[in-house]
């Protein structure tokens, strides 16, 4: 198995900044450390942007990135996302949804085990310390996690 993938939820690394979270410099200042995303996508105007409670920027090419995977916040935005083949999920409270690439997007203290998995280090849940066998953890803080 390849090396675990390190998800930075909205584009944190070192903790929650709700100022740059979802903007695309800090998004694509994660990309450059090495990390993988997960960013925050709405329709406004029948356009595809960035934020989680309302929009902020429009979207550019990094929700094409192979290490970004977009949470599309309404079936707007899912269907749109898909159509142009963007690594996407959509969900309301489901314990696990699957991304329209076949991945496993666990709820914080869901843990399932496969090769496909993502589990969350988020909402205070801890997640178990042996993560061998999932593809990656979505953290916005993974200095606290103990996985850098």
């Amino acid at each position: 198995m390849d090396k675990l993938a390190l998800i930075a939820h909205r584009g944190n690394t070192s903790g929650i900044n709700h100022e740059l979270e979802n903007k695309k410099s800090y998004l694509n200042d994660a990309l450059m450390q090495g990390y993988w995303i997960e960013c925050d996508v709405q329709m406004y105007k029948e356009k595809l942007y960035l934020g989680h409670d309302e929009p902020q920027e429009q979207v550019d090419e990094i929700i094409m990135n192979p290490h970004t995977i977009c949470h599309a916040k309404d079936l707007d935005s899912i269907v749109r996302l898909n159509q142009i083949k963007a690594h996407a999920f959509w969900h309301e409270t489901d314990r696990l949804t699957i991304t329209n690439r076949g991945f496993f997007w666990c709820y914080p203290g869901v843990h399932v085990t496969s090769p496909n998995a993502i589990w969350l280090d988020l909402l205070n849940r801890s997640i178990p310390k042996n993560t061998s066998g999932i593809f990656g953890i979505c953290s916005d803080n993974f200095s606290l996690s103990g996985l850098v």
